[in-house]
Parts: C-alpha cells; sequence; structure tokens
C-alpha cells in the first residue's frame, strides 16, 4: 500500500519506520540460513569463518558411493516414502474430513474440530510419547507404516484448516446444479467440488509434507536404526561427528522448503483469483 500525498509528518515516519523493523526483524530470522549455508561449500571440516576454501566434498559424502554416503542415501528414500505416503493419506483424510465439518447440519462441529487440530496444538513430545505406546502394543513400533501413520496424524490438521478456509467462499449451489443435471456424488465432486478446492487441497498436501520431511521427534521414538529419516540422519551426525556434511543436508532442506513456500504463494493466489479476490 502506497503512502498517501496528504500523509502527515507522523504517518509518513511512521510508514518508513515500519518498514525498517520488518526488514530488521526478517533479517534476525534469516541471518542463521545466510550463516550455514556457505559453511557446506568449505573445503576443511570446520564450522569457522573465514573459510579457507570452497570444495562439493560434504555433497559428495551425501550423494557417494562411501560407508556414510549409504547412511545419507538410505536416510532420503525413508524420507522421501514416508513423506509422499503420509502426504497421500493427509491428504485425502483431511479432505474428506474438511467436506463433512463444511456442512451446516454436521453434529460436533466444535468438538470434531478440536480432535483434529489436536496434534498442532498437543507438545509434540507428548503426542509421540503416546504414539510409542499405543504403536507398541499393536505392533506397529520400528516400522515404517508405524512412522506413515503418525505423520499421517501430524499432516491432516494442516489440510483440514487450509481445505476448510477454501470451502468458505465456496458457492454450494454448484454442486446442487450439478445433482440436478443428473451428476452422481462422486462425479460431482471430481468435476465441481475438487477443481473450484484443489488449490486449497494442494497447499494443506504441501504442508503436510513439509511437516513430514521436517519431523524428528516422533521418528526419535519410532524408528529403528534402519529407518532414520534425514532429519534423524542429521541429528546423529550432530551427536556423534559434527562436520560440514550437516551443513550440506541443512542448505538442501532450506532450498527444498523455498521451492514449497513458493508453490503455496502461487496456490495462494491462484485460490483468491478463482474465488474473485483479486482481478
Amino acid at each position: 500500500m502506497a503512502l498517501p500525498p496528504y500523509a502527515s509528518p507522523v504517518e509518513r515516519a511512521w510508514y518508513y519506520s515500519f518498514r525498517v523493523i520488518c526488514a530488521l526483524i526478517f533479517f534476525f530470522l534469516i541471518a542463521p540460513i545466510f550463516v550455514i549455508m556457505p559453511l557446506s561449500f568449505n573445503s576443511e571440516p570446520y564450522f569457522t569463518y573465514p573459510m579457507p576454501g570452497y570444495s562439493l566434498r560434504w555433497y559428495d559424502v551425501i550423494f557417494g558411493d562411501s560407508p556414510q554416503s549409504i547412511l545419507w542415501q538410505r536416510a532420503i528414500k525413508n524420507s522421501v516414502i514416508i513423506g509422499f505416503s503420509a502426504t497421500l493419506l493427509a491428504t485425502a483424510l483431511g479432505t474428506v474430513a474438511a467436506l463433512g465439518l463444511s456442512r451446516a447440519n454436521f453434529p460436533f462441529k466444535g468438538v470434531v474440530m478440536a480432535v483434529l487440530i489436536s496434534p498442532i496444538v498437543v507438545p509434540i513430545v507428548i503426542t509421540a510419547v503416546g504414539m510409542y505406546y499405543f504403536y507398541a502394543q499393536i505392533g506397529l513400533a520400528s516400522t515404517i507404516p508405524g512412522i506413515i501413520l503418525a505423520h499421517t496424524a501430524l499432516g491432516v490438521p494442516f489440510v483440514v484448516i487450509t481445505v476448510t478456509a477454501t470451502l468458505v467462499g465456496f458457492n454450494q449451489n454448484l454442486i446442487r446444479a450439478g445433482s440436478s443435471l443428473g451428476a452422481g456424488p462422486a462425479r460431482v465432486f471430481f468435476k465441481v467440488t475438487l477443481p473450484l478446492i484443489l488449490p486449497g487441497v494442494v497447499s494443506g498436501a504441501l504442508f503436510a509434507f513439509a511437516t513430514s520431511w521436517d519431523e524428528i521427534v516422533v521418528v526419535l521414538f519410532l524408528a529403528s536404526v534402519e529407518q532414520h529419516t534425514i532429519p534423524r540422519r542429521m541429528w546423529s551426525g550432530i551427536r556423534e561427528l559434527i562436520d560440514p556434511t550437516i551443513a550440506a543436508a541443512a542448505t538442501l532442506l532450506i532450498f527444498l522448503s523455498i521451492l514449497l513456500m513458493v508453490t503455496m504463494e502461487i496456490l495462494r493466489r491462484r485460490s483468491e483469483r478463482l474465488r474473485g479476490i483479486k482481478a
């Protein structure tokens, strides 16, 4: 929003001061990233400045063929399998739940919504302990399916929230029109409802994937030695041997997070255009 020409000196001072304050806060939050990323190219195994030289040796540790590389590649494989599987389940379950909650005659809507978003509210350590004791009794502890289900539970609230927000401006008359023309509920959903709420669904899926991709506490409780994810591998590396390989893995995660944020912003703007909020 541009500063109006009739603004007073105080308003002008606050206009520029507010932007300077926001820039300083943004720099405070981003500075650690700018510090850690160059260290992933350090030619020596130190976390110090100035760097004696630049090298890709730490990325080679991740993608090479050494015994340590095998551990990193196994962690990447596990993260991809768990992340995509949990995202698919969380997206399907969260979308169905949001569609149900959007109905005006849904009973106990507030209670159900509170239960669905409780994984965001409850401290993750408490959630992880509860999952461990429950999964241990039914044989899902130390298994990939158990971790996928746990990450699904953590990702569902994000899908529910984003899809519910998208459904706020949804015109229910479109569903009635489709039904009146002879289309069944499934055809109406895939041909009418889903295309309109797709930006919200995809945004929720990206949130669920990011949650699964970065999760470590639940994995610490549920995963076995053979089921390390990337965050779990980084945690083990910090405890055993600190070297710039961790910085290289962190840099890759940062770039992935930036890609996800850019994608979500594009989808948000597309959703606003579809809903007529922006021209």
